[in-house]
C-alpha cells in the first residue's frame, strides 16, 4: 500500500487523497497533521465527520442541506416564497446568501443534466421543483446554474418546462468581473455583458 511501512498511515493518506482537490503531498501533510493531534482532538475530528454524515440531510422543500426537516431559509417566514432561485449545489446557496441581496427561497438541483456523464433530468431534483411550482403561488424562478455548457443546458431545459405553467423565468446576468480587463474576457463573457447591461 503506497510506499509506507505503517499500514494505518497509508490508509489515512489514501482517504485524504480521495477528497476533491487534494493531491498526494497535501494528503500526506494532512495525515501527519492528524497524527500530531492529541487523542481528544482526533476523536473530536472523527466525531464531527460521523455526526455530519449521520445528521445532515436534504430539506424537504428545497433540497438544501439541513439537520432538521426544513432548512434555515425555508423556516424563515420573512423570506419571499414566491421567488425561487434554482442552483446546482448547496455551496451556491451559501454564496448567494453571503451577498445579503436575495430574500427569496432556493431550490437545489444537486447537479446538472450531463448526458456524457450519464446524468439525466431524473437524476437531479427537477421533478421536486415542478411539484413546488404546482403547489405554491410562484411568481418567478431565477435560474442560477453555472455558466457552463451543462449549466446552460439545464437552465434551458427547466425554463422550457416552466413556460407553459405561466411562471416568469429569469437567468442570472453574467459579464465582466469587477477589476477585470476587457482584453482578457472571452467572447461569451463579453456578449453576456452586453446583453445584461444596465442603465447608469
Amino acid at each position: 500500500m503506497m510506499e509506507y511501512n505503517v499500514l494505518p498511515l497509508a490508509r489515512l493518506v489514501e482517504q485524504f487523497e480521495r477528497l476533491p482537490g487534494i493531491g498526494k503531498r497535501t494528503a500526506q501533510r494532512l495525515a501527519y497533521f492528524v497524527l500530531q493531534m492529541s487523542d481528544g482532538d482526533a476523536r473530536e475530528f472523527a466525531a464531527a465527520i460521523i455526526e455530519a454524515h449521520e445528521k445532515i440531510k436534504y430539506c424537504k422543500v428545497c433540497k438544501n442541506l439541513t439537520d432538521q426537516d426544513l432548512c434555515h431559509v425555508c423556516r424563515n417566514s420573512a423570506r419571499d416564497k414566491s421567488i425561487i432561485c434554482v442552483v446546482e449545489d448547496p455551496r451556491d446557496v451559501l454564496a448567494l446568501e453571503k451577498t445579503g441581496e436575495f430574500s427569496g427561497s432556493f431550490h437545489v438541483l444537486h447537479g446538472v443534466i450531463s448526458p456524457l456523464n450519464g446524468v439525466g433530468p431524473d437524476q437531479i431534483y427537477i421533478k421536486e421543483l415542478l411539484g413546488r411550482i404546482s403547489a405554491e403561488p410562484i411568481k418567478e424562478v431565477i435560474m442560477a446554474t453555472n455558466p457552463t455548457v451543462e449549466g446552460e443546458a439545464t437552465a434551458m431545459y427547466i425554463s422550457k418546462l416552466l413556460k407553459p405553467l405561466g411562471v416568469k423565468v429569469t437567468r442570472l446576468a453574467y459579464g465582466i468581473p469587477v477589476g477585470g480587463d476587457l482584453e482578457y474576457a472571452d467572447e461569451v463573457t463579453l456578449s453576456r455583458a452586453l446583453l445584461g447591461r444596465n442603465e447608469i
